[in-house]
């Protein structure tokens, strides 16, 4: 037999095979709880007796052995040391595979199993066969005049009602490279997940998973799961060097097992945990993890080659924000398929934003808790069914945004809360790790290996997943030192500042791996305050010294909150408001901005955005109409939460979703709830259509006043200019009128450019089609010789009372 060398240095990978089926523990619905020793080791027993364990793909369960080879040589003792022995049933031992497995030893092959419960163990090799001695606790041991460790070798494990050959987990040199260590230890490997985690694969000719973890603080680490009955006595991990990183490859584990990590922590109590790089999970309240390999087959080439064709700045992005599990409640992720993309497409949407989306445990909320920060949740379906929601949407020409929430994570003790026994991705200073607003941990910003996992999980959800665009939670959280605390509950920077300066850099690294990465992505980026340069690139040095975050675009928080005071005030005290709507153009371009009418905007007691209009319910739809074009119509892109496309009174409820029966046919008010989302679908149309709309959405030659002034009139009059010389615009500038006032202004006079002979209207919230009084100016107006807000010519229209009228030359 050819030696088999077994220097610590020896390293090599593999290529990943086809899936195996699962393990006995696939079809458990819930995390096991912890038990007793002894009435643990009875029942493990007794399952191992009753159920054999897989023995290679691809069937997952051995077939019962017939005969046993023909010869079995002599042999002589070689048991585990007393110490050695003790840190592997304690759980504490870093080198299992240095005295498990086969060894040269004086005299031939020493072999040593740790095999709990069993009652004989036989090494197979060659058509040799030798029973191993029985040492006790689990472990079986015996010398062989073998003058080389085999190549290949199995175990026959002997139950008491069961038999079963299987590869020997210690016989394998780690299945990780030494580039992909110095990467972790770095913190620079930009595709983590492919790292750690369970991966299926073949290594040196076996089927099975690779398990691997980074627990720096820890004892020792065993992977327990369905697959060893969890029971990880004899699943203990190896260290590899000063990585912090453990691993294991278990032969003939595959797709669909439930696992966890058992952490025997610094004080030596064991905690379990869930996988931080698990790429699927149980379904909550049941918490494991669970082995994936994905078997999509990706069908939108053509969209991924296309949609970096435009900087997102600079084209049409109006967004469609659904809670995907109240959207239509019970749909799974492929029901959803069918239904999502037709219903967002129709609506004339350029994209959807979907939360939440990362596995989290409580189902009713917007998912800003993360458990299991790359995997979908499991309440809808797999990984592979939320990649076919994606794949439909593209192929409905509809790019995907998701919430992504890397400003903190919560406290529950199977998840990454003191995951190995102390402060690990976490802040060690209690002051900066516990949030003071929401319970939850925040995350040690200036630790390489935590930034790593958050830099990698950004790549992750754009590369695996397909996901155009990361809108990013909470990002003022991240930046302040002292954000929600106060004086004497924060310290200051090295410079003396309240800035982050850990959050700073892992932002700008963030955003300048994905976009390096994966061309076409956006971030954007949820940031309540004035920060300066949030979507500046990361070079460009800003005035408060700063090099930008590098964000695409950011959500205006100041544009939404004074934009909704304003409209929630009577008409007649709208006036005393005025500043309210065009304080806005004050810094619209010092920003890429988004304009967000929310989630948050309508839930807890907010109101929905038509509840939120004051007057009677015609006045209210009429509000609401008036809002949205004016909203569709200022510089910036559009973000609608669902239910008020169609004027939900009600607030959103996770328990039954927006109210899909206002838009029945059989109610009396369904023709009022349809003119509103009619009107969403018109103005999609036209703004995807009018290029003055979005084109210089960033620049402040698209956008003039014609009368930002008109407080008593309750009028707001500007142009939008498309870019000149750009394929697809024809140069003409759209004149948007909003006025906000429940009455009809005949021969209201606004200057335009004398250029053009006619002007036209082009769209109008006040059509009876959409609910409307239906005052319009149906025919072309013609510019007059009088100047009129500093324009040599002026128009003289019909403005309707509540609405909001476009006009584009004719």
């Amino acid at each position: 037999m050819t030696p088999r060398p077994r220097k610590p240095s020896d390293e090599s990978a593999a290529p990943t095979p086809p899936a195996t089926p699962a393990g006995p523990g696939a079809a458990s619905g819930k995390s096991p709880k912890a038990a007793k020793p002894a009435k643990r080791a009875r029942s493990a027993k007794k399952a191992a007796a009753k159920a054999p364990a897989p023995v290679t793909a691809p069937s997952a369960t051995a077939p019962p052995v017939t005969a046993p080879p023909s010869t079995e040589p002599p042999v002589t003792e070689s048991p585990v040391g007393e110490g050695d022995r003790a840190r592997l049933l304690s759980g504490t031992h870093h080198d299992p595979h240095g005295v498990l497995g086969a060894h040269s030893v004086p005299g031939g092959t020493a072999f040593r199993a740790l095999r709990p419960y069993a009652k004989a163990v036989a090494v197979v090799a060659d058509g040799l066969r030798a029973e191993l001695r029985d040492d006790g606790d689990g472990f079986f041991s015996a010398v062989l005049p073998l003058r080389a460790v085999p190549a290949d070798y199995r175990l026959h494990v002997t139950y008491e009602e069961a038999e079963l050959e299987i590869h020997d987990a210690y016989s394998f040199l780690p299945s990780l490279g030494e580039f992909d260590l110095h990467l972790i230890g770095e913190g620079r490997h930009e595709e983590l997940w492919k790292a750690l985690g369970a991966r299926p694969m073949t290594h040196r000719g076996a089927t099975g998973t690779r398990f691997t973890v980074w627990a720096p603080n820890a004892q020792g680490v065993r992977v327990v799961g369905g697959f060893n009955f969890w029971d990880g006595t004899g699943f203990p991990m190896r260290s590899l060097g000063g990585s912090g990183v453990w691993e294991l490859f278990v032969p003939s584990v595959g797709e669909g097992e439930l696992y966890k990590f058992e952490i025997t922590r610094p004080d030596g109590s064991t905690t379990q945990r869930a996988d931080p790089l698990a790429r699927r999970t149980e379904a909550p309240p049941a918490n494991s993890s669970v082995v994936h390999e994905s078997h999509h087959e990706w069908h939108d080439r053509e969209w991924l080659a296309r949609r970096g064709d435009l900087p997102v700045h600079q084209a049409p992005f109006s967004v469609y924000e659904v809670h995907l599990a109240s959207w239509r409640p019970g749909l799974t992720y492929r029901q959803l398929a069918e239904q999502l993309p037709a219903y967002v497409s129709d609506l004339g949407f350029t994209h959807v934003e979907l939360m939440p989306v990362a596995e989290h445990p409580f189902g009713g909320s917007w998912g800003y808790q993360v458990t299991g920060f790359y995997a979908p949740t499991a309440r809808l379906g797999t990984p592979d069914d939320f990649k076919f929601l994606v794949d439909a949407l593209h192929r409905a020409g509809i790019g995907v945004l998701m919430d992504w929430v890397p400003a903190h994570f919560p406290r529950d003790d199977w998840a990454l809360a003191e995951f190995d026994g102390r402060t690990l991705y976490e802040h060690e200073d209690p002051a900066r790790s516990a949030h003071p607003d929401w319970g939850t941990l925040e995350f040690d910003y200036g630790r390489k290996e935590v930034r790593n996992f958050l830099v990698a999980n950004a790549s992750y959800w754009c590369e695996e997943f397909h996901i155009d665009g990361l809108r990013v939670d909470a990002v003022a959280s991240m930046l302040y030192l002292d954000y929600s605390r106060e004086d004497g509950e924060w310290t200051p920077n090295a410079h003396g500042g309240r800035e982050n300066l850990d959050a700073v850099s892992f932002l700008q690294e963030m955003n300048a791996t994905v976009y390096r990465r994966s061309p076409g992505v956006v971030t954007i980026a949820e940031e309540s305050t004035a920060w300066d340069g949030v979507t500046r690139a990361t070079h460009h040095q800003g005035p408060g010294g700063f090099g930008g975050l590098g964000f695409g675009l950011k959500w205006n928080m100041g544009w939404m909150h004074d934009s909704l005071d304003y409209v929630a005030k009577e008409p007649v005290h709208r006036k005393y408001h005025h500043n309210e709507m065009t304080f806005s153009m004050v810094y619209a371009y010092s920003e890429n901005y988004v304009l967000p009418i929310s989630h948050d905007e309508v839930v807890h007691g907010k109101q929905s955005l038509v509840s939120k209009m004051p007057g009677d319910w015609w006045q209210q739809r009429a509000n609401e109409r008036a809002y949205l074009g004016f909203m569709w119509a200022h510089p910036g892109k559009q973000l609608l939460f669902m239910g008020q496309e169609f004027a939900q009174g009600a607030e959103w409820s996770e328990g039954h979703g927006p109210d899909w029966w206002l838009l029945d046919p059989a109610y009396g008010a369904e023709p009022d709830h349809r003119g509103v989302r009619d009107l969403v679908r018109e103005l999609n149309t036209v703004y995807r259509r009018e290029g003055a709309l979005w084109q210089r959405d960033t620049d402040p030659g698209g956008f003039a006043w014609v009368d930002g002034d008109a407080a008593e009139d309750n009028v707001f009059a500007f142009l939008r200019c498309p870019a000149q010389n750009t394929a697809g615009s024809d140069g003409r500038p759209l004149l948007a009128v909003s006025h906000f006032s429940p009455v009809v202004r005949h021969g209201y006079r606004l200057g335009v450019p004398d250029e053009f002979a006619a002007w036209q209207e082009v769209l109008n919230t006040d059509e009876a089609r959409y609910g409307g009084g239906d005052v319009t100016n149906p025919d072309p107006l013609k510019p007059e010789p009088v100047a009129s807000h500093g324009r040599p010519a002026s128009l003289r229209l019909t403005l309707p009372p509540l609405a909001t009228v476009w006009l584009r030359p004719a």
